[in-house]
């Protein structure tokens, strides 16, 4: 009798553990998916930081270049090129983001 006894404490001890087992694996899936996602959300708030930065640098430009007060063409000249610069910094900060 202690030996039925015995076996059934060791089966139940088996079970235990094989569902142990596989709870450390599934939390060991879950933890490597958090990582990576973590990774991910990492980047893409680093692109967004970089976004954010590049919008300040063409709100100063833009500030600039309204206070410029046109005397001659030149200052007009200055405005266009400028607004180019910007619209190829738009473009620059697309690509990037793709």
């Amino acid at each position: 009798m202690d030996q039925e006894v015995l076996k059934a404490n060791l089966n139940g001890l088996e079970r235990k553990l094989l569902v142990l087992v596989n709870e450390h694996k599934n939390l060991k899936e879950e933890l490597k998916a958090l990582k990576a996602e973590n990774q991910n959300l990492r980047a893409a708030m680093k692109t967004r930081d970089e976004q954010i930065s590049g919008f300040h640098n063409q709100l100063k430009i833009t500030k600039i270049v309204d206070n410029l007060h046109p005397e001659d063409g030149s200052v007009s000249e200055l405005k266009k090129k400028v607004d180019e610069y910007i619209r190829e910094i738009d473009k620059c900060i697309a690509h990037l983001s793709r």
